[in-house]
């Protein structure tokens, strides 16, 4: 056992080393590493994906750019929406999907395609443990975050979806299966859009029954901070928000998202502003989710807020609940880490009596979480991201009544349709994050 561990050991710090060595180097020290874990597996012939057909043979990512129509409510636009997509197939033929958006879904295709796809070749599909931490010591040794947790977190729903269909359950029952169903809000209200035409979408929203809503503030707050353009921001902001209350009335949740658009100074106006309008919370208020910055708006205005949802480690997390920073976190396993380390995060806030929310779009991958973890909370039906979802899924649920239901289908519950795929992977692509950045 020592000498296999020393050689394990020594593979490790060859293949940390070619890091800087560039990303031809990279790739061929990860199929090196790879193979000297398959040496080791097959000693261990209980263990072996063989046996079973789970075994990895293909790893493919492709990035997405999508037009769809927005129809809520009599307001009708076009929208552009993206990601990154993933299948892994296993050698039964066995295909898991994934998604990530909100970051340059062309760079982060290319990882996958060019190294870190590679490198799971041959490995158990159903050892997601296994897997995370190949891809972790591959990608983020120093605990980097950015565009490795993305690339991570798509392959780890892949990998979680396989699961569910090689056991038959759904992921939300291999998570715990905690609630059959999930509460949904709506994100209604793009910074863009007018009074008016927040006011008819978040109107036709709570005639669904969807009674949680959310809008976007700060239009641009963080870049206008040293002119006169912050007020008329911040005054703006104020009018939307009493405006939507005033036509929804009291009996809807009204949550505000400041896509870390605002400094402390401005943040602290804006609540202070419309703190009579009951909100919810208010999410990701501060530039860079400044967990020092968070806390101290929070003591000063009492206001409940939450962040988290481009955070992709989970000591992120773990520094906003000691800092007293939130009141929800909102790991979002398109970015988090996926299933294998969200559910860690969720059992650490769980520790301190601190529910998780969802946010940054996704709801088809974190409706699992939410209803599979005890402390699951809100999913986010994201409107305009929601545009992208309809036209890549061809069998999508939707809320009734405000709630979403898990599908009684193994895995993810859903199917791609691969001719809407082909065609939103043709050049040329927008390498942004599409609409999923509220």
């Amino acid at each position: 056992m020592a000498k296999d561990g020393n050689a394990a050991l020594t593979g490790r710090r060859r293949f940390l080393q070619s890091l800087a060595g560039g990303s031809a180097a990279a790739v061929a020290l990860s199929q090196s590493w790879t193979a000297h874990a398959q040496g080791r597996r097959a000693a261990e012939p209980d263990m072996d994906a063989g046996k079973t057909g789970f075994k990895i043979k293909r790893v493919t990512a492709s990035s997405l750019f999508t037009r769809g129509d927005f129809d809520y409510g009599g307001v009708k636009k076009t929208m552009g929406g993206g990601g990154c997509y993933v299948e892994i197939e296993t050698e039964n033929g066995t295909i898991g999907t994934g998604m990530t958006a909100i970051v340059d879904t062309n760079a982060v295709a290319y990882i996958i395609n060019s190294a870190a796809g590679r490198a799971l070749i041959g490995m158990d599909a159903l050892r997601n443990e296994e897997i995370w931490n190949r891809l972790y010591w591959m990608l983020s040794p120093r605990g980097q975050t950015g565009l490795a947790g993305h690339v991570m977190s798509s392959i780890d729903i892949a990998v979680w979806d396989i699961k569910g269909k090689a056991l038959g359950v759904p992921v939300a029952t291999l998570l715990g299966g905690a609630r059959a169903r999930v509460p949904v809000y709506a994100t209604f209200g793009p910074a863009n859009f007018t009074i008016d035409e927040l006011v008819a979408v978040a109107t036709a929203m709570k005639a669904q029954g969807i009674v949680n809503l959310k809008m976007v503030v700060g239009n641009g707050a963080i870049e206008a901070r040293h002119d006169a353009a912050m007020d008329t921001i911040i005054e703006e902001d104020i009018q939307r928000v009493a405006a939507v209350r005033k036509a929804v009335g009291d009996d809807v949740n009204l949550m505000v998202d400041g896509n870390c658009g605002f400094d402390l100074p401005g943040a602290e106006r804006l609540v202070r502003g419309i703190m009579p309008y009951r909100i919810t919370f208010f999410e990701e208020p501060l530039a860079q989710n400044d967990v020092q910055l968070m806390a101290e708006l929070r003591k000063r205005t009492g206001i409940t807020l939450a962040a988290g949802q481009n955070d992709t480690l989970a000591y992120q997390y773990r520094d906003m609940i000691l800092a007293e920073a939130v009141d929800y976190i909102q790991p979002n396993v398109m970015m988090a880490g996926g299933y294998t380390q969200v559910a860690k995060i969720a059992g650490m806030a769980q520790a301190f009596n601190i529910d998780i929310t969802n946010a940054g779009a996704g709801a088809l991958q974190n409706m699992h979480l939410h209803a599979g973890l005890q402390n699951g909370g809100y999913c986010e039906w994201h409107l305009p991201w929601m545009t992208f979802d309809k036209i890549i899924y061809r069998n999508m649920p939707e809320p009734v009544d405000g709630f979403l239901t898990i599908p009684d289908v193994p895995g993810l519950g859903i199917v791609p349709d691969q001719d809407a795929i082909r065609e939103a992977s043709k050049p040329p692509r927008r390498g942004g994050g599409g609409s999923g950045g509220d």
